[in-house]
């Protein structure tokens, strides 16, 4: 299947409320429109997981990182550029995303993806999608299409053609969190 008509497809799924599976920078997600409740709820229930964690969200660049928290702190920028792998940082203050995604302090996790497909189907959806390891909860992560169990395959409304996964480093994301004040704190190495 051509890029172009898979993130078509996916796209349409997502405006459905449904929950997609695909690949990221790192490696498989499940993931919803980030700032649909009922979408995210699907996501818990597939990892059979209690909704207080949150989830881990994607954006396609600054821009859209600045809609969905309220002051990002300077050092956000500066840690983004210079970061040689994926990096999930927790910002303060988010707001405009789902209620469910966000943790009890107001802080959710976002990443800007350096994947292909995960960049454009973002930029093309133009909401943030979440983004979370295709796996029950407290099982492996995936590193890749092959080790995604049949239970996870078979709840999902889409999934993306296993040739899009090139890229992906098999690994999941740094996460750090971050303060207003520039405080960092590393949760994830």
């Amino acid at each position: 299947m051509e890029q172009n008509q898979a993130i078509n497809e996916a796209i349409k799924v997502l405006r459905a409320g449904g929950v997609i599976l695909y690949p990221t920078d790192t490696i498989w997600g499940l993931g919803c429109d980030a700032t649909n409740p009922a979408a995210v709820e699907k996501i818990y229930k597939i990892k059979k997981r209690t909704d207080s964690k949150s989830l881990i969200t994607l954006v396609d660049g600054l821009d859209m990182l600045y809609r969905y928290i309220k002051e990002v702190p300077e050092i956000a920028c500066q840690l983004i550029e210079v970061s040689d792998s994926p990096l999930t940082i927790i910002y303060p203050g988010a707001i405009g995303l789902a209620p469910n995604i966000v943790a009890e302090d107001g802080s959710a996790g976002i990443r800007i993806p350096e994947h292909p497909f995960c960049q454009q189907l973002i930029s093309k959806f133009r909401r943030p999608i979440v983004s979370t390891s295709a796996n029950i909860s407290g099982e492996n992560a995936p590193s890749g299409y092959h080790d995604i169990s049949d239970e996870i395959i078979n709840s999902v409304d889409w999934i993306a053609d296993p040739m899009l996964e090139e890229g992906s480093t098999g690994k999941p994301s740094s996460i750090i969190m971050l303060g207003l004040g520039g405080e960092i704190k590393i949760i994830r190495n």
